[in-house]
């Protein structure tokens, strides 16, 4: 199989390695395969294909979906970013417990984040290309968003020596509550 599918500390996650083949000319790899997913028991279907460009420090998160949870495949096209998943399912042992991985573009590894978790990132590299595969599709009036220095939820975010970059959605988003976390599946 020319991926590796590794899971992670809590349900639902995976740590993905694809077999990248290279020499002198560049690389090539499959990103992407129905057949090596569901054989190591990811049987996945993507509806929609997500990119975005950011800068060093640039902040994004963390975003969940209320009623259409997605879950998503990301990786970085290039540049590195801290990736990280936070369970917010109603009934699992793992609730409000967060996991990290430094996506990188060279090493071309990626992150699976099942439905039911909130999902953020950080941008260590000067820029960085995102790149990700959702299992719904968004809907801009169904999102919700936890703060991403809640201190219930404790990230260790990595110290760049400077002032995260967030949007003034994201530095607006609410602490994780459980009880009042939105309406909807996640409640």
């Amino acid at each position: 199989m020319p991926i590796t599918i590794t899971p992670c500390p809590i349900s639902g996650l995976y740590e993905i390695q694809p077999k990248v083949f290279g020499d002198k000319r560049g690389y090539f790899f499959e990103s992407w395969s129905r057949r090596d997913f569901t054989v190591a028991g990811l049987d996945l279907s993507f509806v929609q294909d997500n990119q975005s460009r950011s800068m060093r420090g640039v902040l994004r998160g963390l975003h969940f979906q209320k009623t259409h949870p997605q879950g998503k495949l990301v990786r970085v096209i290039e540049g590195e970013v801290f990736d990280v998943a936070v369970d917010i399912r109603p009934d699992s042992q793992s609730r409000g417990k967060w996991y990290g991985v430094i996506l990188n573009g060279e090493k071309q590894n990626q992150f699976y984040i099942a439905p039911g978790f909130a999902h953020g990132f950080l941008v260590l590299s000067d820029t960085a290309v995102f790149a990700y595969k959702c299992t719904d599709f968004y809907y801009p009036e169904d999102e919700g968003g936890i703060i991403w220095n809640d201190p219930s939820i404790g990230i260790t975010w990595p110290d760049l020596g400077m002032e995260y970059l967030l949007s003034e959605k994201d530095k607006k988003l609410p602490l994780f509550e459980p009880e009042t976390l939105s309406t909807g599946k996640y409640q």
